[in-house]
This record gives C-alpha cells, structure tokens and sequence, in this order.
C-alpha cells in the first residue's frame, strides 16, 4: 500500500482548541480505516510545521478524501506528499534507461 507523509500546521482554530487535539487524532485514524488505509505514525514537532502524519492508502484517491475531510473540519492544514520506501526506490531506479 502506498506511503503518505503529511506535514501538519495547526489553523487558529486547532491552536484555540489545542487540548482536542487527541480527539482530532483519534478521529483522523478512523478517517484512515474507513477509506481503506492506517495512520500508522503521528509526531509533534518543533520548527515551521507542528506535526507530521505517517499513513498508508490504497491510492491517491483515498488520500486526497481523507486529507478534504480532516482538512474542512478546520483545525489544521496539510500539505501531504507520497513516499516511497526503499525498495520502491531501488526498483525505480533499477528500471531507469
């Protein structure tokens, strides 16, 4: 299944509403599953994003659901990107000419 990273900025909204934030987590990996797909890692961070979300989809569709609907509950933005492991990267790059 497809690897998804996504880079996480807490809105004014999210940052009002800080200590709901598990709550908002919990509710993003039941988003995962119903699509299809697990949130199989969540970090906070520290510098200009404030977390990142590992997960798993099974295509760019599933993704790009889960990403609008925990993006319109408005308590944070996203910008995701697909990840490839590095098996996928060793079989990218074996095949090139």
């Amino acid at each position: 299944m497809p690897t998804y990273i996504s880079l996480i900025k807490y809105t004014s909204k999210g940052m009002d509403a800080i200590k709901d934030s598990p709550k908002r987590l919990e509710a993003a990996r039941e988003i995962f599953q119903k699509l299809g797909g697990q949130l199989k890692e969540f970090y906070l961070l520290m510098g200009e994003y404030d977390a990142i979300a590992i997960g798993e989809a099974p295509n760019d569709e599933a993704i790009a659901k889960a990403m609008l609907t925990i993006g319109s509950k408005g308590a944070v933005q996203t910008h995701t990107m697909r990840a490839f492991t590095e098996s996928e990267y060793r079989k990218i790059l074996g095949s090139l000419p």
